[in-house]
Formats: C-alpha cells, sequence, structure tokens
C-alpha cells in the first residue's frame, strides 16, 4: 500500500536530526568536541540576540527624549540617537573595545585595535566569538551615550554633542570598563557589576551632569529663584519609551550571562522584571506623596530607575531583595526629581536621578544583599553581603568602586565639555533655541504640519464650530482659524 504524504514527515524530521551526526561524525570530531561545538553555537545565538535587544533600547531612548522634549525638537531627537548609535559603533569598534577588554593592565587595555588580534582579549579566551562579544559591548556603549544626551535635549549643539561622543565612547567609558569587566584593578579587587549599573549608567549620568552644568537651563526653566515645569510635548510616546527600554533590558541584563549553556540566565531576567514592577509601584507611591497625584512621567522614571538599579546586583541577589532594591529606586524618584530641580539643574528626563542616583543605589546594593551560592554560580568572585553575614568588606569593595567612577568620569566629562564650550561651543543661540532646533540644526521639522502651512494638511470647507452646536460637530474651522492667528 502507498505511503500517504503525511507518514513521511516523521521520517524526513528524523533525517534532518540524524544528517549532522553523520556529518560531524564522518569529520573524525569526537563527541565531547561535537557538544562543544553546539555549546559555542548555543552561547552565540543567545549572546547575539540579547545584543539585539540591548539595540532596541535605542528606539526606547529616542521615544522617551522625544516625548520629553519640546514639539520642535522632536527631530533633532531622533538625529542626535542616529549619529549616537553610530558614534558609539565605530569607536569602540577602531579603539574602544582594545582599550576596555584588550591586553592585562591594570588601568586600561592596550591591544587588539579594530579586533585585529583575537588572542589579547583574555577576559573572553576561550569561549564564544570575540564578533559576537564586541557586538554586545558596543551597544552598552550606545546606551551609556543616550543617557548623556538626554539631559542636554533642547539646547545642545549637534557639532559639540558629536566631539564629546567621539572622546566618550572611545576612551572615557573603555576605561570605566576595563576596571571591572576587562581585568583591571576594581574586578581584581573584587568589585562587582554585573551588567552596568555603576560601568553603563552611572557613567552615563555623571557625563550628563557635566554637560547639563556646562549648557546651563533651558529659556524659561527657572524664573524668580523657580522652576517652571516644561512638559514634554506627548506623554505617550515617552513611556512608550519606558515600555521599550523595559523589553531591551531582557538582553541587558539576561545576555550579560554572556552564556545560554550551564547558567540561568533566565534567573536574573527575573530579578530583573520583579524590580521594575516594584519600581513603577514605587514611583507611583512616592509621585502620590509628594504631588498628590499619579504623575505619569514619574511612574515611567520609576521604573526605569529600578532596571537601572537592578542592573549591577540581578545576578547575586534573592527575589525578595531585587523587590525591595527596584522599590528603593522607584520611590526615590519623585523626591530626587524635586531636590535635583532646586539645585537649579535643568535635566529634562531625570538622568541624574534615574540612571546617575539608582546606579549608585544597584552597585552598593551588592554589598548588602550578595547571596554566596548566586556569587558561587556567577563565578565573578567577590564575598557575601553585609546582611547575609560576609561582613562589610564588599560593601567598602562597592562603595570606593563607585567613588573611583565618580572622580574619573566625573571629571573627564566636565574638563571635555569645559574645553568644547570655549572652543567651537556647545550651545545653541538664544534665536535658535527659542526657533527650535529641527529646523534651526537640519531645517525641517519634525512635526511639519504644526509649525508651516502644507498643503492638504488640514481638512477643508468643514463648518465652523459653535458652542450650541450638536455634540459631534466639526471643530476643524474654528480651530484652523485660532491656529493662524
Amino acid at each position: 500500500m502507498r505511503l500517504r504524504p503525511l507518514r513521511l514527515v516523521p521520517l524526513a524530521l528524523l533525517a534532518l536530526l540524524v544528517a549532522p551526526t553523520l556529518a560531524l561524525a564522518q569529520d573524525g570530531s569526537s563527541v565531547e568536541e561535537r557538544i562543544e561545538s553546539l555549546v559555542v553555537a548555543t552561547d552565540s545565538i543567545w549572546v547575539v540576540v540579547a545584543a539585539v535587544l540591548v539595540l532596541f533600547m535605542q528606539a526606547g531612548f529616542g521615544m522617551l527624549e522625544v516625548g520629553l522634549s519640546r514639539m520642535k525638537n522632536a527631530g533633532a531627537v531622533m538625529a542626535k540617537i542616529f549619529i549616537n548609535l553610530g558614534i558609539a559603533m565605530l569607536m569602540f569598534w577602531s579603539i574602544g573595545f582594545a582599550i576596555a577588554f584588550g591586553g592585562s593592565g591594570s588601568f586600561m587595555g592596550t591591544a587588539g585595535w579594530f579586533l585585529s588580534q583575537d588572542d589579547v582579549f583574555p577576559a573572553y579566551s576561550g569561549g564564544i566569538p570575540i564578533e559576537a562579544d564586541f557586538l554586545f559591548q558596543s551597544v552598552f556603549v550606545a546606551v551609556s551615550l543616550a543617557i548623556v544626551f538626554g539631559a542636554m535635549l533642547d539646547r545642545v549643539k549637534t557639532a559639540g554633542y558629536v566631539i564629546f561622543g567621539i572622546v566618550y565612547a572611545g576612551l572615557i567609558y573603555p576605561i570605566v570598563a576595563h576596571w571591572t569587566w576587562g581585568g583591571g584593578w576594581l574586578g581584581q579587587d573584587g568589585f562587582l557589576d554585573f551588567a552596568g549599573s555603576s560601568i553603563v549608567h552611572l557613567q552615563g549620568a555623571l557625563a550628563a551632569l557635566a554637560g547639563a552644568l556646562i549648557l546651563g537651563p533651558r529659556i524659561g526653566k527657572f524664573r524668580n529663584g523657580r522652576a517652571v515645569p516644561i512638559p514634554g510635548h506627548s506623554m505617550p510616546l515617552a513611556l512608550l519609551g519606558a515600555l521599550i527600554l523595559l523589553v531591551g533590558w531582557q538582553g541587558f541584563n539576561g545576555g550579560s550571562t554572556l552564556a545560554a549553556v550551564g547558567v540561568n540566565f533566565a534567573d536574573v531576567i527575573v530579578n530583573t522584571n520583579l524590580a521594575a514592577g516594584a519600581g513603577a509601584l514605587g514611583a507611583a507611591v512616592g509621585s502620590l506623596i509628594m504631588f498628590r497625584t499619579l504623575d505619569v512621567s514619574q511612574i515611567g522614571n520609576g521604573l526605569i530607575a529600578a532596571l537601572v538599579a537592578i542592573t549591577a546586583p540581578c545576578a547575586f541577589v534573592d527575589p525578595w531583595a531585587a523587590v525591595l532594591i527596584g522599590t528603593v529606586a522607584g520611590i526615590s524618584v519623585p523626591p530626587l526629581v524635586v531636590a535635583i530641580e532646586r539645585l537649579r539643574l535643568d535635566d529634562p528626563i531625570g538622568a541624574v536621578p534615574v540612571h546617575g542616583i539608582s546606579g549608585i543605589w544597584g552597585t552598593v546594593a551588592v554589598g548588602l544583599f550578595a547571596v554566596g551560592d548566586r556569587l558561587d554560580a556567577a563565578g565573578l568572585g567577590g564575598t557575601t553581603g553585609l546582611l547575609y553575614g560576609g561582613g562589610a568588606h564588599q560593601l567598602w569593595v562597592q562603595v570606593y568602586g563607585v567613588l573611583a567612577t565618580i572622580a574619573f568620569t566625573g571629571t573627564a566629562s566636565l574638563l571635555l565639555f569645559g574645553a568644547i564650550r570655549y572652543t567651537i561651543g556647545l550651545r545653541v543661540s538664544e534665536a535658535q533655541e527659542l526657533r527650535g532646533l529641527d529646523i534651526s540644526e537640519h531645517g525641517m521639522f519634525g512635526y511639519p504640519e504644526r509649525f508651516i502651512d502644507v498643503p492638504g494638511a488640514e481638512p477643508e470647507d468643514l463648518p465652523a464650530f459653535s458652542p450650541s452646536a450638536p455634540v459631534g460637530a466639526s471643530v476643524a474651522g474654528d480651530q484652523g482659524e485660532e491656529a493662524s492667528s
């Protein structure tokens, strides 16, 4: 009897499974070698997928910063997101990756420029391909650089930002990354930062703080000694950005295992999301206490602050500690935002409290909540946290690691921004700022129909609006007249 076509499906599947095994057997590979190849392939796929998730965070920063900027600057924000990504990729490929991970110096790496020598990256020897590691680390640089721009919205020159980005991605960020992740002096001392609360986020916030100090506040932000709200033009876009960042953070923290086989990256991701949920709720509570209302922007920033805080300890702490870390980060956001404004610092997206203070808190939290079994599983050294009976040693290491980062990145960023200001200039003119960066820097509006007459953009020949008109009547006529007046 003839076989029906569907009966051939199991045979075809079996052939697909057996064929690779037969091919490997024919090339003389041992079972151990074949298993090792499969492990490397699986680990490589996970790291590349995680890198793509982190890359998607650029869309999150774009939407967050567009939403919190003025409408007349929306296009300029997206332009700088693309410029930011290009700078991060090219500078980290040419010199940054070598400084961060090449060689074994205590202060910085000195070999492997342009990924030219695979054998000079001891931090990754014997693992996945160096190209996968580079891709993952380069998108981290792009995240850190995006934080910097967030505090400088609506008033920074593109040329000045580009110069800072080149030095930051090529030199400043990689040096601090080398101290821990590249086998430098902080790593040798036992400093722990699993995915970058300090290395990525605190560094970005420090540079953002330096830039905001050198730039000064936006026109009209402070009047008669008081901060005046300058609301972003689209809160839905800003909150969409926060949600995209949450999605990207699954790869940010989970992918930092740099492996899928033999490690429980799902545990890291669970801690990440527990903290994020607690941070959003904590910020809601903090907003009610501070403002007697549920401030939507504060809730979004609370979620991001919790993600920043859990980034350093996500692999080292139990779930209850992740919830506590996220709650503290989230509930702290509203009062910190107010405190920053009282210092007359104009930080439109809250980069300093969200990425800076929360980055410090998360890094220090390792010294409080790190669990011995989890530290052993991670294989990164370190000692048990203070609250688990490990004493104050790890806490002290975390504190002076944070202080070293503040001293180096903060000082370097201030000097660099100061030099840019007094040479080519860092801030656009008052006229350009009032006109908007979209048209003054890029020659086109992000929302052209809002600012210029676009034929066909508005409906024509509709009845004018009247207060006595029935519900549902068109209002386009009067709105158009009011806008033109």
